[in-house]
């Protein structure tokens, strides 16, 4: 569990919440600095949704996991719509939020903690680019496995990923090259949140093309069953992976 000094994205879903102005501060290790697209997409509503995402709710089936869920925007939609859901986030003061408007099953819980004493889930939900936080091939192969224990024979993920290579932005590029001098993978970010006096915790943050993407599913026994995207040049997709039996 993030200590409160380190919940930089939890303080700023709650002051948004009661009405402040917020913002939030991307920090990567090489100095790069970015400020996200803002609290007020953690709480839209269905119909400010991206296309995909409206997309992707075709796709959920039975009793949802919805991973990194903030302040449970997807969880909300799919409870009002009569969908067993649980939202799961590392962050405090996210899962506060979440439970202030209404959810009523959300657990401070990282990807990272979760066991199969969670339960069994029909749909696993990582919108958001939630699948980055896997933070590396390994450990991404080893929460797959996990995945393939807490999920019934007609399990899925529904995941949103960022294609890192999809820029011309000149220090990207120039990150991608050193992350491979490191040994990692291009889009293989460390990155903190910033939030006023809170700082989170350095962690990774893997970010993935269409063709890695599928090259770290082999032999996992979960296959793409479909993209979803805007075209085929933009960054951002959506998978709906499915269990191989």
């Amino acid at each position: 569990m993030l200590k409160d000094e380190e919940d930089a994205f939890g303080h700023e879903m709650y002051d948004f919440y009661q009405g402040k102005e917020v913002w939030e501060i991307i920090e990567r290790d090489d100095g790069y600095i970015d400020v996200s697209l803002g609290a007020k997409r953690y709480f839209s509503e269905f119909e400010e949704w991206y296309d995909i995402e409206k997309e992707a709710m075709y796709y959920v089936e039975g009793k949802v996991l919805d991973i990194g869920c903030g302040a449970g925007r997807h969880s909300l939609y799919l409870q009002k719509n009569n969908f067993d859901v649980l939202g799961i986030d590392n962050s405090p003061l996210a899962i506060k939020v979440c439970k202030l408007r209404g959810l009523k099953k959300a657990e401070i819980l990282s990807l990272h903690e979760i066991e199969t004493d969670l339960g069994k889930f029909d749909t696993i939900l990582m919108l958001g680019n939630n699948f980055a936080l896997t933070g590396n091939p390994q450990n991404a192969q080893k929460i797959l496995k996990t995945f393939l224990e807490i999920t019934s024979d007609k399990g899925r993920i529904i995941a949103e990923f960022l294609d890192p290579y999809g820029t011309d932005n000149k220090d990207h590029l120039e990150y991608h090259k050193l992350n491979k001098k490191r040994g990692r993978m291009g889009g293989q970010a460390i990155i903190r949140v910033r939030y006023r006096k809170y700082i989170s915790p350095w962690f990774d943050f893997l970010l993935l093309s269409r063709d890695e993407l599928r090259e770290l599913l082999k032999n996992t026994r979960w296959k793409i069953e479909k993209l979803i995207e805007k075209n085929k040049q933009d960054p951002s997709y959506i998978a709906i992976i499915k269990k191989i039996k």
